[in-house]
């Protein structure tokens, strides 16, 4: 037989119905938060439906996600999602539209198309900031899965600051700082939104690299830039060295000279090159370019931009133990 006192009983059924209000309220806030940015990013998410020209006509190529940019009809996508010759295609929306798409410019280097559909009154998606993202925070993924159209998954911000190699030809590039989340993605999704709590477009989902492991081409600065170049000209414009390398450590009297610990050791020099060109040799160090420093192959990528293209940039190289100083004149990276 119980000997607790019924007042004491009460205060412990008390305390369970309050815990399992607080427990309902938060998840109706997650479901509301949620259900809240589908209902907001829907419209602005198509399904696409890749076609490629051939003399028997237009014929299926693939699918994929895009994301409303603006108005009168440009989106963006994986250029994964729409690579090859003569690709367009249609694009549904959740309002049961379908509209025919072209593609107005790729960049395989960064894993972005660019489309424009036959419309001027799309609901454009609010674009976001991924650099402000912190890992753990709420992200919602919304696509078209194995052509299960408006699909939305959620999750959290895995990891940041990944990088994902992308090619063009023989041009191998690092795709810096994605976003690595563990909401749901499958093929289908690339292309597709990965937005904020608010509704906000931090990412374009581009690959699943495992169960719960997706990635999504953050929208940062770099990436305004990048798709600004591509509505404006169609392509992005990047500067070329020529030369492919790898981090290694300073000598230790380079180390404490120049306070910094690695550099990008020269494997190989490209014949012709700008590189060439300056006297840039297999076995030396960059540790400095245009005024910055270089600690990995990635800060030598980030400077490669369209403004240093035929512009006299200098190199401050160690090759055995000495300090050289270099003049290169980046020209364009062909497409």
């Amino acid at each position: 037989m119980s000997t607790a006192a019924p007042g004491v009983l009460g205060f412990e059924a008390g305390l369970e119905a309050d815990a399992g209000a607080a427990s309902e309220e938060a998840l109706d806030a997650y479901s509301r938060t949620v259900a809240g940015v589908a209902e907001r990013l829907s419209p602005s998410v198509a399904n696409l439906r890749v076609l490629r020209a051939t003399r028997r006509g237009r014929l299926p190529a693939g699918a994929g996600s895009a994301v409303v940019l603006t108005r009168d009809g440009f989106l963006i996508t994986s250029a994964h999602v729409v690579a090859g010759r003569d690709r367009g295609g249609r694009a549904t929306f959740v309002d049961g539209r379908e509209l025919g798409f072209a593609v107005v410019g790729a960049d395989a280097l960064s894993d972005l198309a660019l489309l424009r559909a036959e419309a001027d009154d799309l609901t454009p998606a609010v674009l976001g900031d991924a650099s402000a993202l912190r890992v753990g925070q709420l992200v919602v993924a919304i696509g078209n899965p194995h052509g299960f159209a408006g699909s939305v998954t959620a999750g959290v911000v895995s990891a940041l600051g990944r990088s994902l190699p992308a090619r063009s030809g023989a041009t191998v590039r690092m795709i810096d700082n994605v976003i690595q989340t563990d909401a749901a993605l499958n093929p289908g999704n690339s292309g597709g939104a990965l937005v904020d709590s608010f509704g906000r477009l931090v990412g374009v989902n581009t690959a699943v690299a495992g169960v719960g492991l997706g990635l999504a081409v953050p929208i940062n600065e770099a990436t305004r830039t990048l798709i600004g170049s591509l509505m404006t000209h169609g392509r992005v414009r990047r500067a070329y060295l020529g030369v492919a390398g790898g981090p290694r450590p300073l000598p230790a009297h380079a180390r404490r000279e120049r306070d910094q610990a690695t550099g990008v050791e020269v494997i190989e020099v490209v014949g012709d090159s700008p590189a060439e060109r300056a006297g840039v040799r297999v076995e030396d160090l960059i540790v400095e370019l245009a005024g910055e420093r270089v600690l990995g192959v990635e800060d030598i990528q980030r400077l490669m931009v369209a403004d240093l293209i035929d512009t006299p940039v200098d190199a401050v190289v160690l090759r055995g133990g000495r300090v050289q100083r270099l003049s290169l004149v980046p020209r364009e990276l062909a497409s």
